[in-house]
């Protein structure tokens, strides 16, 4: 892992997404997302209920990336210039070179290949640029959607981790999904033979 290339944001572009730093000026859209049901039920949190959530978790995300512990994007759809969804690391394991990936994404665009096209994106910045060896994404065991999203990028599945969070008042089962540099670099030459 390379933390050093946490020194400066980096901005990812993808066909029709722009990756960056979420700014206050896509506070409204932000809020949007974070305070929809049907988005934040399978995130692990409540939706957020005022602006001044949105504020506080906006900041949250950016001091994480200054303090070196997360990385969290948001996703700019380059045609409208909109905030539409987020999706980034965290849970930082520098000895194992290993982080955790996490996304959401504003339900208005689910089903557009959106989420795939952002997270092979930070996929190949996670092995490339920051030099990790391992991500895990864990998700809700009734989210086929976002199991379909992981495996598309080529994670496997690993397991299930029964009661291994307190979301939403109550312990919840996760998925375990996960990639290895190793397996990125063969699944990476597969697609662009395609």
């Amino acid at each position: 892992m390379r933390l050093e290339a946490l020194d400066i944001f980096p901005v990812i572009e993808t066909e029709r997404l722009r990756l960056c730093k979420i700014e206050p000026l896509y506070l409204e859209a932000f809020f949007d997302i974070f305070s929809k049901e049907k988005v934040m039920e399978k995130y692990g949190m409540f939706p957020i209920t005022e602006l001044n959530d949105a504020v506080w978790l906006i900041e949250r995300f950016n001091e994480g990336f200054i303090n070196k512990r997360s990385i969290r994007w948001g996703l700019i759809l380059k045609s409208n210039n909109k905030l539409i969804g987020t999706c980034g690391f965290h849970g930082f394991n520098e000895l194992s070179s290993r982080v955790e990936m996490g996304y959401e994404l504003n339900d208005l665009y689910w089903h557009k290949g959106l989420m795939g096209e952002a997270l092979k994106a930070i996929i190949k910045w996670g092995f490339t640029t920051f030099e990790l060896n391992r991500i895990e994404a864990l998700i809700y065991p009734d989210n086929p959607a976002s199991e379909q999203v992981v495996m598309r990028n080529g994670f496997k599945y690993e397991g299930c981790l029964r009661q291994y969070a307190f979301f939403r008042n109550v312990y919840q089962d996760l998925n375990m999904y996960s990639l290895l540099k190793q397996e990125w670099a063969i699944y990476e030459n597969i697609s662009r033979r395609r």
